[in-house]
């Protein structure tokens, strides 16, 4: 019997130990490829599968992204889209009010200068992607050309897996932007909630851009990458499952939304043509007194005490 339960524990043990673990997948995209080649080819010599988002209109935009894919990088396209800020805006912003016509032909003139991107994401964006009109628009271009789009998430309210509906644009979202700042604690303390949040939810994906410092805390945490999360292309996640927590935003582009109506603005007060005559205190006590004079109980006390209850 000793002998039974130990080769029992000993199988049990065995297959705790062979289990496999389930590794945690973090993707990495750096935006704003196409300007900095000398910090952008500190990028491409991370692992390849570190991906770079690249701005069509940049300087080196065709350079950079050949280069990133010559490294085995994957490229996307980081296309500017129209903030709620009001701050100049880039060549060939995409706009909600713009037509189809024109929305494609900018996203067409982006893949024709970023080759081999096989996705894009928004460069700002907080308007446009809010728009539900307009990204539906986006992703009918984007269906042409076998793109994913990877919202960068600059507004809680993105409209982009609801526009992405009765199309077969697949949609992925940011979970951690990794140097709002550029301090190097602040990037090191974002890199760190990003594999967290790649533990517990088995996915996630951080965005960062080509700083120096950026550049740095990369090197040095991918190089300490813990064991149990994987570093993976956002290509691969395409099928995790993506939750959408939009509300359906339906204004039309260039629609001025109403301001709400106040029920209390604009009612006339009531004015009487004569004086109100004053109110006395012994008037107070009449009214009292004919009030209770006039109720139930006192009525049904009058009836029992003049002999009406008896039988």
């Amino acid at each position: 019997m000793l002998q039974f339960r130990y080769l029992v524990l000993s199988l049990a043990s065995a297959l705790i130990f062979s289990a496999p673990v389930l590794a945690g997948k973090l993707a990495i995209v750096i935006d704003d490829f196409g300007y900095r080649p000398q910090t952008e080819n500190q990028v491409l010599a991370m692992p390849q599968a570190v991906s770079v988002a690249v701005l069509p209109n940049a300087t080196y935009a065709r350079e950079m992204a050949t280069k990133a894919h010559n490294s085995g990088h994957e490229v996307l396209i980081h296309l500017p889209m129209a903030p709620i800020s009001k701050q100049p805006l880039e060549k060939d912003t995409l706009r909600p009010e713009m037509s189809s016509a024109e929305i494609e032909r900018i996203i067409s003139d982006a893949v024709s200068k970023v080759p081999y991107a096989v996705g894009l994401n928004n460069h700002m964006g907080s308007a446009m992607t809010s728009s539900l009109f307009g990204m539906q628009k986006v992703m009918q271009a984007l269906e042409r050309y076998n793109l994913y789009f990877l919202d960068s998430m600059t507004i809680g309210n993105s409209q982009a897996i609801r526009a992405s509906t009765g199309t077969g644009v697949k949609v992925l979202k940011r979970k951690v932007f990794l140097d709002d700042t550029q301090n190097e604690g602040d990037i090191r303390r974002q890199f760190n909630r990003a594999v967290e949040l790649a533990r517990r939810n088995g996915s996630a994906i951080a965005i960062g851009h080509p700083h120096p410092t950026t550049v740095r805390v990369l090197q040095q945490a991918l190089s300490s990458l813990p064991a149990d999360i994987t570093l993976v292309r956002p290509s691969s996640l395409l099928n995790e499952p993506q939750i959408d927590t939009s509300t359906p935003n339906t204004t039309a582009p260039g629609s001025i939304t109403p301001s709400p109506r106040n029920p209390f603005r604009g009612v006339k007060q009531c004015k009487t043509k004569q004086k109100p005559q004053p109110v006395y205190a012994s008037r107070f006590f009449s009214v009292i007194g004919e009030s209770i004079g006039d109720s139930s109980l006192v009525r049904y006390m009058q009836h029992q005490w003049q002999g009406w209850g008896l039988k």
